[in-house]
């Protein structure tokens, strides 16, 4: 039943305990839920499959969130896929069934093929599953002709074997989540401060007297991130949230960890909202560079780091220069905010002596994203705020290790140094073309040129744009494979033949021949840890990510190189040796995890030191056009985002509670004055239109809701609006898909 409500005002608290058990006990039951939920972001425990949020230096004994709980009860369920569902159910089937009753099936136990002409999957054995998988690959003229996609939740073992395993083959084909989410953050920190990572641990934060979170609904993505927000207001700190939906988590937070977040009113976070417009985030950071600039020119050596900018920065001349010439006018128009409003931010930055500024996919999938980081770090350069405590830029990544997938070689465009390395250790050639990212995948497939595509974990057919275009060309491929735990739309769009490997979980025990093996991963921090599973697995026969890929090596590439295939598939410490002597910075990696007692946080030369890795060796500022999204009169901004029961493509249930959704995913949440405008009302159902380059691309029948965002903007849930994004508008520099920002109508439904 649908029922839309007033959205909340707090986050967490008693409810997001009772959510948090609710989902546990009616998934796992209640011992299953109490050996996992004990065991998650602990020392000697396991390692949350959701996001990326660090754990603190002194664990709670409960140290997991609301949604946390629902990914580990998601795949920890008691319910398994059984053959008879296959049997009973063609692939036609299945694809009538709805993301979140695919997912509520339970897990996977065994290899699944469907063979070209069949309509339904039929169980094989792993050496089957994997010589056909060698068929296909070695039947191929071009390795490029295949393409190997990887999830962020692969550990660090894992995704670096992949890599090896791909490159082994022939081809840098490795496109992967990373670039659907937060390559623009990468490219940016990368050329201005010589690092693709975000420069604050999490002890700086909560040592910030600013915070500023651009972009972000920590409280349903990163509810852990809150605990330590509160931290940091209680230390003195001034939080501002910019986002044009006022979020509850970053209004008042009830910590369930303390009394007074159980029973007593919480904490108010955030001391100024600033309901941004869609795609004005560029002219805002624009604007406080430039009021920052004056008030130093009005009181000289009271607002800028005058010493870091002379010694550490370059193109500062020019920055400011290009900043002078600021139209006040155009901010106002590209923001939707009062000139009053930035000014009061401003001053909030120029009373502070450490500033963090964090920013997650609301900024990172802007067609001007890489420009708009690089002038958020134009604004922490000026007051020096990078390499000292309490300040720097913060990038909060989404999916539990997509920092270390990329760490361990995850590009396709890794450069020669560590390819030089691996070809050294491995006794092989890489290979040096460049290979294909995500959006050029989407591209490739339109082109039905794609002849294999192999994923390790993720929903591909589900997190793209264009969704069309994706199902179509996935379809055309000659094999379609999937590393997965539980089944996803991507198992129902398949080629002509396909193949479902299932997988041990993060929750899963991990015993090999070599005895209980761990895996690690880099969370949104740099910091690296261990993470072993507790659970009896589905099944006695499920491998890991780990086995799966030295099994599929030995069947594809068996003569490349001297890997040790076998020997890595009993013994991930040697897999972690191998990568110490690869990956920059991780250097004697299984020593520093032993000396650790699990743990380690990697060096970060902008953080620790001030050395700035770039081409001039100097943290650099940028000057930037100030560009906007204008739109036409009957024309909004849509930008796609998760629900409270949501992580990325997985669906939990059908509540937003903190929005007052309940009951479906099919709303568009507008401002009650832009409906009044355009001659349409709260609750009626609409088309939503989206308009690029001439190409028209609908979603039919959502739901209006009537919702305090900015006006002129709109916002709907993903994937169910991924049909609206075009495989060819795309972020400038990054490449990443545009999912915010994107021109629409609305037009009345039929009936």
């Amino acid at each position: 039943m649908v029922d839309i409500e007033q959205p909340k005002r707090k986050a967490a608290g008693v409810p997001a305990v009772l959510s948090s058990f609710k989902f546990g006990l009616r998934d796992m039951g209640p011992v299953r839920t109490g050996r996992t939920f004990l065991k998650m972001n602990q020392d000697r425990g396991f390692d949350c499959p959701s996001c990326a949020w660090p754990d603190p230096q002194h664990q709670h004994t409960v140290e997991f969130c609301e949604n946390g709980a629902k990914a580990v009860a998601w795949e920890a369920t008691r319910k398994r896929v059984p053959r008879a569902f296959f049997a009973e159910n063609s692939v036609a089937d299945m694809d009538r069934m709805s993301e979140f009753e695919l997912g509520k099936l339970g897990r996977l136990t065994e290899p699944m093929l469907l063979r070209a002409g069949a309509t339904h999957y039929e169980p094989v054995g792993w050496d089957e599953a994997f010589q056909v998988v060698a068929r296909h690959l070695k039947a191929l003229v071009d390795p490029n002709d295949a393409v190997f996609y990887t999830s962020g939740r692969t550990s660090n073992e894992a995704a670096f074997l992949y890599q090896l395993f791909v490159r082994a083959y022939g081809t840098n084909n490795l496109p992967d989540c990373s670039n659907m989410c937060h390559e623009s953050s990468g490219t940016a920190l990368s050329k201005v401060i010589g690092s693709g990572k975000g420069a604050v641990t999490l002890e700086m934060l909560e040592e910030a007297e600013l915070i500023v979170v651009v972009g972000q609904n920590p409280g349903t993505n990163a509810p852990r991130m809150l605990t330590h927000l509160e931290t940091a207001k209680r230390n003195g700190a001034s939080i501002v949230a910019v986002n044009p939906l006022p979020e509850p988590g970053l209004m008042t937070f009830l910590n369930p960890q303390k009394p007074r977040g159980l029973v007593g009113k919480g904490t108010k976070l955030s001391d100024q909202h600033l309901a941004i417009r869609i795609g004005g985030d560029q002219a805002l950071f624009l604007a406080l560079g430039h009021l920052l600039l004056e008030a130093e020119a009005a009181n000289p050596g009271t607002v800028l780091d005058k010493s870091f900018i002379e010694s550490h920065t370059s193109g500062f001349e020019a920055y400011t220069k290009h900043n002078a010439e600021l139209n006040w006018a155009s901010v106002e128009q590209a923001t939707g905010l009062r000139r009053a409003e930035i000014e009061e931010l401003a001053q909030r930055f120029i009373r502070s002596k450490a500033t963090v500024i964090c920013w997650a996919m609301g900024l990172t999938q802007h067609r001007e994203a890489v420009a708009t980081i690089t002038e958020i770090v134009n604004v922490l350069l000026l007051q020096g705020n990078i390499g000292k405590p309490g300040a720097g830029p913060c990038p909060v990544r989404g999916h539990s290790n997509v920092q270390g997938d990329r760490s361990m070689g995850i590009w396709e465009r890794m450069p020669d140094s560590f390819l030089d390395k691996l070809d050294h250790e491995f006794s092989f050639t890489s290979p040096r073309e460049h290979g294909i990212d995500a959006a050029g995948t989407v591209r490739r497939l339109r082109e039905g040129a794609v002849r294999v595509f192999f994923a390790m974990g993720g929903n591909f057919a589900s997190a793209t744009p264009d969704t069309e275009v994706v199902h179509r060309g996935l379809r055309q491929c000659d094999l379609t494979v999937h590393v997965s735990t539980k089944l996803n739309r991507s198992h129902t769009v398949t080629g002509r033949e396909a193949l479902i490997l299932p997988t041990l979980g993060r929750t899963d025990h991990d015993h090999t021949a070599a005895g209980t093996q761990s895996v690690s991963v880099e969370d949104s921090q740099g910091a690296v840890h261990l993470s072993k599973g507790n659970l009896t697995p589905p099944a006695p026969e499920l491998k890991s990510e780990v086995g799966i890929i030295c099994g599929l090596a030995q069947a594809v590439v068996p003569q490349v190189g001297q890997i040790p295939w076998a020997d890595f598939a009993d013994d991930y410490s040697l897999i972690r040796q191998r990568i110490g002597r690869v990956a920059d910075g991780y250097e004697r990696y299984e020593e520093r995890l032993r000396d650790g007692g699990g743990k380690f946080l990697l060096a970060h030369a902008a953080r620790d030191k001030r050395e700035f890795r770039t081409s001039d060796a100097r943290a650099q500022f940028t000057a930037n056009d100030l560009t906007w999204l204008p739109t036409d009169p009957g024309r909004l901004l849509l930008q796609t985002l998760r629900s409270h029961d949501q992580f990325n493509t997985t669906i939990y249930g059908l509540e937003d509670r903190y929005r007052g959704v309940h009951g479906t995913r099919e709303v568009v949440f507008v401002h009650p004055d832009d409906l009044a405008d355009l001659g349409l009302r709260d609750g009626q159902y609409v088309d939503i239109v989206s308009e690029f380059q001439g190409v028209e691309r609908r979603a039919s029948r959502f739901r209006l809701v009537a919702y305090p965002t900015a006006r002129g903007c709109v916002a709907a849930y993903y994937p169910e609006t991924n049909v609206l994004m075009s495989a060819d508008d795309l972020a400038k520099g990054s490449n990443t898909p545009v999912a915010k920002g994107l021109t629409v109508r609305l037009e009345p439904a039929a009936s």
